[in-house]
């Protein structure tokens, strides 16, 4: 209990509550104190205002983003009090000013935490319109909120500068060792692969999320400030699990044929089953003391698991005979020979955490770090193009506008009491996918509800000011805390955080819990409405467009790991960056089909072969990962004609399923596998008999690396073709009407 009380405090959502709570809270006290209180509360929304665009970044960007925030914020509200008078030009400016708003979400995370930062300002300036001097005066205070919530977040970074990325690192561990967990459970006799299947798409999407934030702050730091100690600890433990997670994922196995080949000696599978979940628990162990910040110590030996290993290896074969066991033992070998890199990898992230870390220990690999980083400019252009029907976002923005003007117009002609909070619940709930807006108007009706009942609760028994506003405080930071993880808690506290506040001004309470209800009631159900009739965004007309960029990145990721394997030598950026791209795009594909999921079933337009093709190009990055690891890690003989031929027939089948999918339906021909490929595929396997025919001249170890190179990669590349030509068959059934 107390170790995960003390778990949720250190956390960054926790941090980042308390930032915005002390921000609010100490100009509200302060000026109150000095007969000021509008003042104080108008400071306090300037700060609340600017709080949602300090997202994950280098202090360069965050001082920046917070600035252009904190000015875009408090020059809306004087736009809206300056036209406000004047209908003629209010309305379109309003109208003008909302879309514009909306539509600079184009722009990347940022610039959508800034638009959406704006858009809470517009709805609240209706709360409290100004003229005269009073506009200026009161625009200036929100300024100066948002500079002095920029003040409080800079003393938070420089008192644990390094504590966010330590805790985004730990929280990468963490779900590293889940994945390996899930490889681990693929070894249960019965165990169900296509749930584990599922779940390991899902973390996909959960990791290359974390890691771009990692990417974000850890390589332009290292860009902008150099390379500290902490910063190359830091990227060589994110590179080691990078690493980690793609050999976890290149370790494609067929189960059920090696749980058939090993039915009488089930302990070698048994034991490496053990060695798989061993792998998770250390990562698990680490994640754990860097969030406790306690010093790691190792309390399981790996190296024991992998001699486990080896000796139930070298048993099978003795039970066997060398020749019977000859096929089984290379699986096995290549199964050892992975665990073998995976331990190396782990036994790095150990020492990172209990040695000290110097450049060598990166061994080149941080070089052109700065291309895996997304570029951060805002040209025109972009907004531009972005300016049609096809754009998701432009849809967005139209359907927001509208939205938001005809919740002004009920506010207007309908007697509420505070109209505002209608807009604030439409920019609060409405998103650009069905699904997430659907999720967040339960969640947000649930939350009032909820935080109603238990605020009103407190004040039919509290009736002491002072300590009504502790408990409002407390609300405040726990809303804040809980929104981004769990918006039904964090709704939930914000709701009784209000109540409170209004509690302590307005005698008259039972009137606000009424208003607040209505109006949140109206401004959910209006968002509700104008994502499902207004230019819904509906996946299934995204999916093509996710799919092509996977399958362009899996084939792009296949051309590198071809280059590599005929030239040799080392592995070149753009390799990595194929990589790095292959992984981000499945995960978005992934993303994708889980908010197909959550629309109506009307909308779910062949779910099953989107989902195919999700685990077939999932299945592919894990084959060509496979190979690629394995030419990575071994001296491999050079690449033959065949070869080539083959991994280009995989490419030219990609190639196919892309132009269908540009083609927006248009079929291609039916191919066949050619009597040319045919003919490679017999070449391939000649070389491996050859080879065979030739164990008695050389020695040991040189025909084990042969047999285990020709193996492999000829059973990569069977499975390749078949993955490419499933994935083009399955491309053609999605598109047919």
């Amino acid at each position: 209990m107390i170790s995960n009380i003390q778990k949720f405090t250190d956390s960054t959502h926790f941090s980042n509550a308390l930032k915005i709570t002390i921000s609010a809270v100490i100009p509200v006290l302060l000026f109150s104190y000095l007969g000021n209180f509008e003042i104080g509360f108008t400071i306090a929304l300037g700060a609340f205002f600017t709080y949602p665009s300090d997202i994950p970044s280098n202090l360069k960007h965050k001082i920046n983003g917070i600035l252009v925030t904190a000015i875009i914020v408090s020059g809306v509200n004087l736009i809206i009090n300056l036209s406000h008078p004047y209908p003629w030009i209010f309305y379109p400016l309003l109208t003008l000013l909302i879309f514009i708003l909306s539509m600079i979400s184009v722009y990347g995370q940022r610039a959508t935490m800034a638009s959406f930062s704006a858009l809470i300002s517009i709805s609240l300036a209706f709360a409290h319109l100004h003229t005269g001097w009073e506009m200026l005066q009161y625009s200036g205070l929100i300024l100066t909120g948002g500079l002095f919530y920029l003040l409080i977040s800079l003393i938070f970074f420089y008192i644990r500068p390094n504590r966010y990325i330590e805790l985004q690192i730990a929280e990468c561990i963490q779900l590293t060792s889940k994945y390996l967990k899930l490889r681990g459970d693929l070894w249960e006799l019965n165990s169900d692969r296509k749930d584990i299947t599922k779940k390991q798409l899902v973390l996909q999407v959960e990791l290359n999320t974390i890691h771009e934030n990692i990417r974000e702050v850890l390589i332009r730091n290292r860009t902008s400030s150099g390379s500290s100690n902490q910063n190359r600890k830091m990227l060589i433990v994110f590179i080691s699990l990078l690493e980690i997670l793609e050999l976890a994922i290149s370790t494609s196995f067929d189960h059920d044929k090696l749980h058939q080949k090993f039915d009488d000696h089930p302990k070698v599978l048994k034991t490496y089953q053990n060695l798989a979940y061993n792998l998770g628990l250390i990562l698990k162990q680490l994640s754990k003391n860097i969030q406790e910040r306690k010093q790691y110590s190792s309390k399981h030996n790996l190296i024991d698991d992998l001699q486990k290993l080896e000796l139930a290896i070298a048993k099978y074969e003795n039970d066997l005979g060398k020749i019977p066991a000859s096929e089984g033992v290379l699986m096995l070998t290549t199964m050892l020979h992975y665990a073998e890199k995976q331990v190396e990898k782990i036994k790095i992230l150990e020492r990172a955490f209990t040695e000290n870390i110097n450049s060598h220990d990166l061994k080149g690999k941080d070089k052109d770090l700065e291309k895996f980083v997304t570029p951060q400019y805002y040209p025109l252009s972009t907004l531009v193009e972005n300016f049609s029907f096809s754009s998701t976002v432009f849809r967005h923005s139209i359907r927001l506008t509208i939205t938001i003007l005809i919740g002004l117009l009920i506010g207007q002609i309908l007697p509420f009491q505070n109209s505002y909070w209608i807009l604030l619940t439409i920019v609060v709930i409405m998103r650009q996918g069905y699904g997430l807006t659907k999720q967040r108007t339960y969640e947000r009706i649930f939350g009032t509800f909820l935080g109603v009942l238990i605020a009103f609760g407190f004040l039919l028994i509290i009736h002491n000011s002072t300590l009504i506003g502790v408990l409002a405080i407390i609300s405040m930071l726990l809303g804040y805390s809980f929104t981004p993880t769990n918006y039904k808690i964090g709704a939930t506290f914000v709701t009784i955080y209000v109540i409170f506040v209004y509690g302590i001004l307005n005698p008259n309470i039972q009137d606000v819990i009424q208003y607040r209800i209505l109006d949140t009631l109206v401004g959910a159900t209006l968002a509700f409405l104008a994502n499902y009739f207004l230019w819904p965004s509906w996946e299934f007309l995204n999916i093509p467009l996710h799919l092509k960029k996977s399958i362009k990145a899996n084939e792009n990721y296949l051309k590198q790991i071809s280059i590599f394997y005929n030239k040799k030598g080392e592995v070149s950026t753009s390799y990595r960056l194929a990589r790095k791209q292959a992984f981000i795009e499945i995960g978005n594909l992934m993303a994708s089909f889980q908010r197909m999921v959550q629309e109506p079933k009307s909308k779910q337009n062949k779910l099953s072969q989107v989902y195919k093709l999700t685990v077939l190009n999932h299945s592919l990055l894990s084959s060509a990962a496979s190979l690629g690891t394995y030419i990575q890690s071994h001296k491999t003989t050079e690449a033959s004609e065949a070869f080539n031929v083959v991994f280009n027939k995989i490419i030219e089948n990609l190639q196919s399923a892309i132009i269908l999918l540009k083609a927006d339906g248009s079929e291609l021909k039916e191919k066949t596998v050619s009597e040319e490929l045919s003919k490679r595929f017999t070449e391939l396997k000649n070389i491996r008999s050859n080879e065979l025919k030739q164990v008695d001249s050389m020695d040991e170890e040189t025909y084990q690396t042969k047999m285990q190179e020709a193996q492999l990669v000829i059973e990569q590349l069977i499975w390749l073709t078949n993955l490419s030509e499933n994935i083009l068959k399955t491309t053609q059934l999605l598109l047919k009407s």
